[in-house]
């Protein structure tokens, strides 16, 4: 088969390229195409096939203004060329799934979200945006929106990465889709050595949805420590601080992370992931994970195994599952439930149903 893989835009290294590189692997004379492309920031595993970029990457600034420029994105999927590839695999959370295969090409959608600033995070962007921006968003999300459910149509099969973003394309798009977990590297962790300490753990981009000051509320509310490890500011960090519960850490080193994660009495994840490989590592480490009950952790925790749910998106309900987690700290001892419950997310895991599902569509 001639191949194609189409992913949104190649300016970072984050859990879609992930999935990329895992694609590149499986497929290694596939071609990449890409609405912007940044080299410098990109791996050597996807830097060695050949990339192919859309109109939008000769755009002024296209490498760090690209997401102002997804209203143009859709002709410019539309004008690429896939003419004479049997099988295109499109990488969706910007987009991606809207370029035309050829009318016998198969073209499997691997959806890590619907775009949420279209959809269901609409407001919550439109909220925090500039005068400016909440003007041209008024005017042009309708059309995106318009164009988002057509290019569906485009799509044969849809694959999503957790039973909630199944869920979301149902609504979204009227389509089933598959669950295929994304692969993470579990190997990294499952050998690491358990050793707690005194202190919680809150792991991710310090952004609004993350919901880190969930985590650190509830633990300054318990007189709790808790450690917070990712890029950005919180506006409250100098007050926090003040309780001498709290140390944010910045960007930090993996062999850090993986310290880090085999110290912690648990990991707290109190926003809403449409997966959330943090939850993976962490439960690949051994460490318990407390997440909200919604999202892509109840496909990544194994409730009274791996972890524990809290009900209401509150630092009052999290504070309560952390009381409640403390009195039975004990069941999650056992390493080697842990390490069972990891595998389905494993790269091998994720390669081989991925294979499975191409395969199945060659012999129809």
């Amino acid at each position: 088969m001639k191949v194609a893989i189409v992913h949104y835009w190649l300016v970072t290294m984050r859990g879609g390229e992930k999935v990329l590189e895992e694609l590149c692997k499986m497929f290694p004379d596939a071609d990449i195409f890409t609405n912007v492309y940044d080299a410098s920031k990109i791996s050597e595993t996807i830097k060695s096939h050949k990339i192919f970029t859309g109109k939008v990457n000769k755009f002024p600034l296209a490498k760090k203004l690209y997401q102002k420029y997804m209203p143009f994105m859709p002709r410019a999927l539309m004008d690429l060329d896939l003419t004479g590839y049997d099988l295109v695999i499109s990488s969706e959370s910007g987009p991606a799934k809207g370029v035309v295969p050829a009318p016998d090409a198969f073209h499997v959608c691997y959806c890590h979200t619907p775009m949420r600033y279209l959809w269901d995070m609409y407001h919550e962007y439109f909220r925090k945006s500039n005068a400016l921006v909440r003007f041209f968003m008024k005017k042009m999300i309708p059309s995106l929106r318009l164009w988002d459910v057509m290019s569906a149509n485009l799509v044969d099969h849809f694959i999503a990465n957790s039973n909630y973003v199944a869920s979301r394309i149902r609504r979204y798009y009227g389509r089933e889709a598959d669950v295929v977990f994304p692969p993470c590297n579990i190997e990294k962790y499952v050998n690491n050595l358990r050793d707690p300490k005194d202190f919680y753990l809150f792991f991710g981009q310090l952004v609004g949805y993350k919901r880190a000051d969930l985590a650190i509320e509830a633990c300054i509310k318990l007189g709790r420590k808790i450690i917070v490890i990712g890029d950005g500011k919180s506006k409250e960090a100098q007050k926090y601080k003040k309780t001498g519960l709290v140390t944010f850490t910045g960007r930090i080193s993996d062999k850090e992370i993986a310290l880090y994660l085999a110290q912690a009495r648990a990991l707290l994840f109190p926003g809403i992931e449409d997966f959330g490989i943090i939850p993976v590592e962490a439960n690949a480490a051994g460490c318990p994970v407390i997440a909200y009950k919604k999202g892509g952790a109840l496909d990544s925790i194994k409730e009274n195994v791996t972890g524990l749910f809290f009900e209401e998106q509150t630092a009052q309900s999290l504070a309560d599952c952390i009381l409640h987690f403390e009195s039975i700290e004990s069941n999650f001892l056992d390493r080697n439930a842990f390490t069972n419950h990891v595998q389905q997310f494993s790269t091998a895991a994720f390669t081989a149903k991925i294979s499975r599902i191409i395969e199945d569509r060659k012999r129809i």
